[in-house]
Formats: structure tokens, C-alpha cells, sequence
């Protein structure tokens, strides 16, 4: 399996000014490989590939010895890597009809990755089990120190550097990392993912949504009204956007933390774990009322856009995967279609079965039952059928 391992960097303050100069160094270079490719497209019709561009690396190097010269030649061709990827998917988007989304220039806010495609070429880790605090060494750095919270197994590919707000992270991606199934339950569970409640299960268990963003909101509002406040340019606002950032920063790991949490005990508990497929970015595209009444519903739609996406079922559902795979457990999706509406005794299947957003009853056999318990159980059902279907072919 491939498996990634993100760990707290704790740079001194020289090594943290030099990762700064490292983005900075990447952050231009991948603009001007933008610049060539439109300019050479405007104005003689000529596509540029990775290729080409990273023929012209070396003279580029050579004739700024003091800048992109001071960096490491692989880290530079996977930020060239990294523009030629985004004009793929520009042309896939394209091909497909979709909005084509161009390749944009990368702000100074917008750019807080470097990568090095192979362990030991411009970088090195440290793979000695030692302490929790270890090394690594990065070209132009020097030897970072890393909290390392964890054993990291299997065999290490690529590596990573990332700025988030005033930390650094270094992100390691491993192949062959060895499976650590766990022992076997024999229990089966199907989860109705919600806003009222985070998870449901077929069983009866409710996870509550702790709504990070709704519980920060107060903080959050102050510091942005404090940046609103500030001239554009000055110190000020730049210490005011790092605190926005970081009360960002800080919804975000609270989110992760209750999503592994979570997945932990769902993982260890059960063998199979039924959920339902969500296209989460079609449940949360903006609204813009009907023709008839452009306006209408649309501010109710924008709130439960944000209740959804402060819930964070997507991140929980990669999680979930991801745990589920290396503990050997089987994950199934579902059609999420119908699930709230069906009775799960007698399969009646209408709309005022759902009388509230917690109360089922069925206009058919007067079965009553809290809904998202009742939808649980019919996502179970239907993907032990699943299941089987496939075991038969």
C-alpha cells in the first residue's frame, strides 16, 4: 500500500527564513514557466511542454547561480511537474465541456508546497529509529528537526514541504507499507452521514457534529473585521491575515482530529462498513433560485451549503477509506437515493414518511423510528445485497 505521513517541522529561525526563500524561489519559477507557455502560445501558436522546459533548467541555474542555482534540480522539475498537470486537467476540463479553469499565477499567499520526487536527491530522510525528534536534511536548509509522532513504515518515495500560516510540515509518501489488519468482529454497520448529527449508525449510535466552524465563528469574525480594518499593504494587515489563517488553520485540524476519531472506532468495531456515495460537490454548488423567482431559497441553500461543509463528510469519508483499507476492513458505497423516504420494515417508499428531520413514521404499516437510524438501515441493506451480487458473479 501507499501510505503519506505528515509531521510538525521545528525549523530555527534561519532555517525557517531559508524555507521561506525556497517557496519563493519555486513560486517564481513556476510563474515564468506560465509566463513561457502563454507567451510562446499568443504569439506563435507554439505549446511548450514539460519537456522543453526542463531542458532549460541548467541554463536557467547556470545564470542565476544566487537563486533558483541555490535550490535542488529535482524539486524545481517537480514544480514543473506541477504546471504541466494543471494545463492537463485544463485541456480535460475543456475536452469534457466544463468550466475550463486556466492555469493562474500563483500569488505569494498561494503557493506553499515543494516537493522532491526521490528520498536522497536534494534531500534526505533520516530513517534511523531513534527518538521522536529526528532530522531532515533539505538542499540550501541544512538538517530540520521533525516531530516525528509516529512510526513511519515501508519505503520512502517522495517528500514534501508545506507552509501552513506560521508552521511547517514535511509530508512523506511511502510505498510498500505493510497492512496491519485487525482481528475480525463478524459485525456488519451501515452510516447515515448528517448535519444534525455527524454519523448515524444502523445500530442506534449518533455522532455528534461538533460544527467548528458555527463554534468559531465569533473569534473568526473579529479577525476578519480587524483585516477589513487594516491598509492594504502594511504590517498590520499582514499580521492581521496570519491570525485569520490561523483560526482557519486551527477549524481545520479540530475537523481532522474528530474525523480519525471517529473512523478509529468504526474501524476497530466493525467488519463491514456500508456509507453512502455522495457527490458532495453537486449537494453543495451555490444557488441562484428558479426563473420564475431568481432570488427565492437562495440565502437558506447558502447556509446549508456551509453546514455540510463545516461537517467535513468528504474528509471523514477519505479518512474512513483510508483506515478501512489498511485494517482490512470492507468498505461499501451506496446509492444514497430514496434511503431517508423507505420504510426499512416494509419498504413503503414515500415522501411524507419523513414527517421532520428526526421523526419517521410510515404512512403504510405505522412503523416509527428516528429517521437517520431508519436511512442507516436501509443503507446497510442495500449494500449487503451489494455485497453479495458480487460474491455471486
Amino acid at each position: 500500500m501507499r501510505r503519506t505521513y505528515k509531521f510538525l517541522l521545528r525549523p530555527t529561525c534561519r532555517q525557517a527564513a531559508a524555507l521561506g526563500q525556497c517557496l519563493e524561489a519555486h513560486r517564481q519559477l513556476y510563474n515564468a514557466a506560465l509566463e513561457h507557455r502563454r507567451e510562446a502560445y499568443r504569439r506563435a501558436g507554439v505549446s511548450v511542454r514539460y519537456g522543453d522546459q526542463s531542458a532549460e533548467l541548467k541554463h536557467i541555474r547556470a545564470d542565476d547561480p544566487g537563486g533558483q542555482g541555490h535550490w535542488s534540480f529535482s524539486s524545481q522539475q517537480a514544480t514543473l511537474r506541477r504546471l504541466d498537470i494543471a494545463f492537463a486537467a485544463f485541456f480535460r476540463r475543456v475536452k469534457a465541456g466544463r468550466k475550463p479553469g486556466y492555469p493562474r499565477f500563483k500569488g505569494r499567499g498561494w503557493f506553499d508546497t515543494v516537493t522532491w520526487p526521490k528520498d536522497g536527491d536534494g534531500c534526505r530522510w533520516d530513517s534511523t529509529p531513534c527518538d521522536r525528534l529526528t532530522r531532515i536534511r533539505l538542499q540550501g536548509v541544512g538538517h530540520v528537526r521533525v516531530h516525528r509522532h509516529r512510526a513511519v513504515r515501508g519505503r520512502v518515495k517522495t517528500i514534501s514541504v508545506k507552509r501552513e500560516t506560521n508552521r511547517w510540515y514535511v509530508i512523506l509518501s511511502c510505498d510498500d507499507v505493510p497492512a496491519e489488519p485487525l482481528p475480525q468482529t463478524g459485525a456488519v454497520i451501515g452510516i447515515d452521514m448528517g448535519v444534525a448529527s455527524l454519523v448515524t449508525t444502523s445500530d442506534g449510535w449518533q455522532v455528534d457534529n461538533p460544527r467548528h466552524l458555527h463554534a468559531a465563528a465569533g473569534r473568526l469574525a473579529a479577525a476578519q473585521q480587524a483585516l477589513a480594518r487594516t491598509k492594504p499593504g502594511s504590517r498590520r494587515r499582514r499580521k492581521a491575515a496570519a491570525r485569520v489563517a490561523a483560526a482557519h488553520a486551527k477549524i481545520r485540524r479540530r475537523r481532522l482530529d474528530h474525523a480519525h476519531k471517529t473512523a478509529n472506532v468504526l474501524v476497530g468495531g466493525y467488519d463491514v462498513i456500508v456509507h453512502e456515495d455522495l457527490k458532495i460537490s453537486n449537494m453543495t454548488r451555490s444557488a441562484s433560485g428558479s426563473l420564475d423567482a431568481p432570488g427565492c431559497n437562495v440565502a437558506a441553500k447558502t447556509g446549508l451549503n456551509r453546514s455540510i461543509l463545516d461537517a467535513g463528510w468528504g474528509v471523514f469519508l477519505r479518512i474512513l477509506a483510508s483506515k478501512a483499507e489498511s485494517a482490512g476492513r470492507e468498505l461499501i458505497a451506496v446509492d444514497p437515493r430514496n434511503t431517508s423516504r423507505t420504510c426499512s420494515r416494509c419498504g413503503n417508499c414515500a415522501r411524507d414518511n419523513r414527517q421532520s428531520q428526526a421523526a419517521f413514521r410510515c404512512t403504510a404499516c405505522g412503523h416509527t423510528a428516528h429517521a437517520d437510524v431508519n436511512a442507516a438501515i436501509n443503507i446497510l441493506r442495500a449494500g449487503l445485497v451489494l455485497r453479495e451480487a458480487a460474491e455471486a458473479a
